[in-house]
C-alpha cells in the first residue's frame, strides 16, 4: 500500500510541474518564407533542474512538413531572442497556416522534465 502512495505522489508531482510550463512566442521580425532565425520565446514556470530547452516547430496544416527545431541551454531565462536556435521558419504556400512550438525542458542526462506548447496563426 505504501508503494502505491509513493508512485501516485510520483505521478502528481509530475503531472504538476508539467501543468506549471508555459510558453508563448510571437512572430516579431519573421520573415515569410523559410526564415531560419527563431521568433523570440516567453516561457514561465520552467522546472527546476532544466538544463536545455528542446524546441520544435510544426505547421498544423501541413503536418508531415518538417521544421525542425533546436536545442538551447537553459539558465533561468524567462525569455528567448529572435535567432536563439536555427530551424526551417514559416512558408505557408496560401493564406493563413497555424503553426505550434513545442517546448520539452530537458535535464542533465536528456530527460524530459516538462513540456509546453503554443500555437499562432503565420502571417
Amino acid at each position: 500500500m505504501r508503494g502505491l502512495m509513493v508512485i501516485a505522489f510520483l505521478l502528481a508531482s509530475c503531472t504538476a510541474a508539467m501543468a506549471d510550463m508555459k510558453v508563448s512566442f510571437d512572430w516579431g521580425p519573421t520573415k515569410k518564407c523559410f526564415d531560419s532565425k527563431s521568433p523570440p520565446i516567453s516561457l514561465s514556470g520552467v522546472p527546476a533542474g532544466t538544463k536545455a530547452l528542446d524546441i520544435r516547430m510544426k505547421d498544423m496544416n501541413v503536418t508531415d512538413y518538417n521544421h525542425g527545431g533546436g536545442k538551447v541551454d537553459y539558465s533561468a531565462q524567462k525569455s528567448l531572442a529572435y535567432g536563439a536556435f536555427s530551424y526551417t521558419g514559416p512558408c505557408p504556400p496560401s493564406g493563413k497556416h497555424k503553426y505550434r512550438f513545442t517546448v520539452n525542458a530537458l535535464d542533465a542526462g536528456g530527460k524530459t522534465l516538462a513540456t509546453a506548447t503554443a500555437d499562432k496563426m503565420f502571417p
